[in-house]
């Protein structure tokens, strides 16, 4: 029928159109023009598929170009600095300020609203104190042979594919800068990780991506071979992500290019899975075993594994063997559930894993509860942006953040929230060259620097601010957090240390 529609439409148009030609050239400009919208307005009164097209005929269609519009109107006219999620406009722009090394004051007091439930603030001192040289932490027990000086904040992972080239050349190259470390994310890694000779934190995933046999198996010759790179500085073993935990991931066959296939050791061309387990253990003491044999033939660099915390007796299950086979892992990686990622089904991204707050100071009294955390070091990723974020999540049990969306928008990230569509309008996270090229690597290398070393220097202030000097000397205590309009809590309060 709407073949049979749009031909007669075509057919009566034409013969209009010669009509009023002959008769007079004004009216077959008029018909020329109007003649698309007549076709438009009679199919969509025949298709089936969108019920206010049919109903209204042409003005049904702006619907749908308003809705498509919808996110850029609420970003720049209707939201307030402290609307937008997940990141409001105040918290984008400190990033965006320290990016690029401009006025990073603010006018005329805070905007916060600080009787509101949820409001947080930090207890200072009369006595401020000055703290010399970087804040750094040593990665890497007594197992460990290579042990690793890195920053207390890093680019948490992101892996190429989901990246275009010129933002991993960028961050790759702003760790090189400001001396920290770059995590490769689960896709291997790429020579654009290398290039600029930035620090790597390699991590691997349920896809062994870089150190996979045939099969999809794990590769030991390869893991070797990738490991004893010198930009190589530490291995991530992934067990799940904030973002969705337990869920899999697809590399669909037509973003499996050839670049993509040799670096991820896939055939071209074909869906890649990435399960939602490992088959290389099933067991906490499997974790343990398969870590020292990463270890082992990394030639002793720090080895370590990110989760995000489910259920509770699984990580206390993980510590017991920890104990049993005296096996120390040189650092555990906690991932919130308000962890980013390209995509991820709405049901994981919302409901499932705990959030940052709870899972890190949980994961931190476990260990301490089994007399382990002198042997671990703690990082934290999930919403990390500024110093203060960074000071809290520090107080809670961490010696280490990492970050992935702020670092993004230190990039150019605008919030566009297209991430999983390919077409990131700044060349971010996209792999389409035409909007790659817009992202200049040079200028985008020294904004990933400066945040990064301008946002230490926020977390120095404040420390000497409340009379520190290290950030070993945070605790729980200081920390305030207001829970009702007229009672307040520490973090010790709300987050109570662990009690051996």
């Amino acid at each position: 029928m709407r073949i049979i529609f749009i031909s007669a439409s075509i057919v009566a148009i034409v013969i209009l159109i010669t009509l009023g030609f002959i008769i007079h050239q004004a009216f077959f400009w008029i018909l020329l023009g109007v003649s698309p919208l007549i076709i438009m307005g009679g199919y969509d009164l025949i298709q089936t598929q969108h019920a206010i097209r049919a109903n209204y005929p042409l003005l049904g269609r702006l619907r749908y170009l308003f809705e498509s519009i919808r996110p850029e109107i609420s970003q720049y006219f209707i939201e307030t600095d402290l609307d937008g999620r997940p990141f409001n406009r105040r918290k984008r722009s400190i990033v965006y300020q320290r990016a690029k090394s401009v006025r990073q004051t603010v006018p005329f007091g805070t905007q916060l609203d600080t009787t509101e439930p949820g409001y947080e603030w930090i207890a200072h001192s009369l006595y401020p104190t000055h703290i010399e040289g970087d804040l750094r932490v040593t990665f890497g027990n007594n197992q460990c042979s290579q042990p690793y000086d890195g920053s207390i904040m890093n680019i948490s992972a992101m892996s190429f594919g989901s990246l275009s080239q010129n933002a991993i050349l960028a961050l790759n190259g702003g760790a090189k800068l400001d001396h920290f470390a770059h995590n490769t994310g689960e896709g291997g890694i790429s020579q654009h990780h290398l290039q600029p000779g930035g620090d790597l934190i390699w991590q691997v995933g349920t896809g062994y991506f870089g150190c996979r046999n045939e099969d999809g198996t794990f590769s030991r010759s390869l893991f070797k071979e990738n490991s004893s790179k010198s930009n190589v500085k530490m291995i991530e073993l992934k067990l799940s992500q904030g973002a969705k935990p337990g869920h899999g991931g697809i590399l669909p066959a037509e973003k499996n290019t050839p670049e993509i296939a040799a670096i991820r050791n896939v055939k071209v061309g074909t869906a890649v899975l990435s399960p939602p387990g490992h088959s290389a253990f099933n067991s906490p003491q499997g974790l343990m075993k398969f870590i020292k044999e990463l270890r082992d033939l990394s030639g002793g660099k720090p080895v370590g594994f990110k989760l995000c915390i489910g259920k509770k007796e699984e990580f206390e299950d993980i510590c017991l063997a920890i104990k049993e086979t005296e096996i120390y892992p040189d650092f555990i990686t906690i991932d919130g559930t308000e962890g980013g990622t390209g995509a991820a089904p709405l049901e994981f991204s919302d409901h499932i894993g705990v959030p940052l707050y709870d899972a890190l100071s949980f994961a931190a009294n476990c260990l301490d509860k089994h007399d382990l955390k002198k042997h671990i070091k703690i990082i934290a990723s999930g919403r990390v942006m500024t110093g203060f974020d960074i000071v809290k999540i520090l107080a809670l049990g961490a010696d280490a953040v990492n970050s992935a969306r702020a670092m993004m928008f230190s990039l150019g990230c605008i919030q566009a929230l297209t991430c999983d569509s390919g077409h990131c309008p700044t060349g971010i996270a996209t792999q389409q060259k035409e909007l790659m090229k817009g992202l200049d690597v040079k200028s985008k290398t020294e904004r990933v620097g400066n945040y990064h070393k301008n946002t230490i220097h926020a977390v120095k202030e404040i420390l000497e601010a409340c009379g520190l000097h290290s950030t070993d000397e945070l605790k729980r205590s200081s920390i305030h957090r207001r829970i009702e309009e007229n009672k307040t809590a520490t973090f010790e309060d709300i987050y109570p240390y662990a009690s051996k």
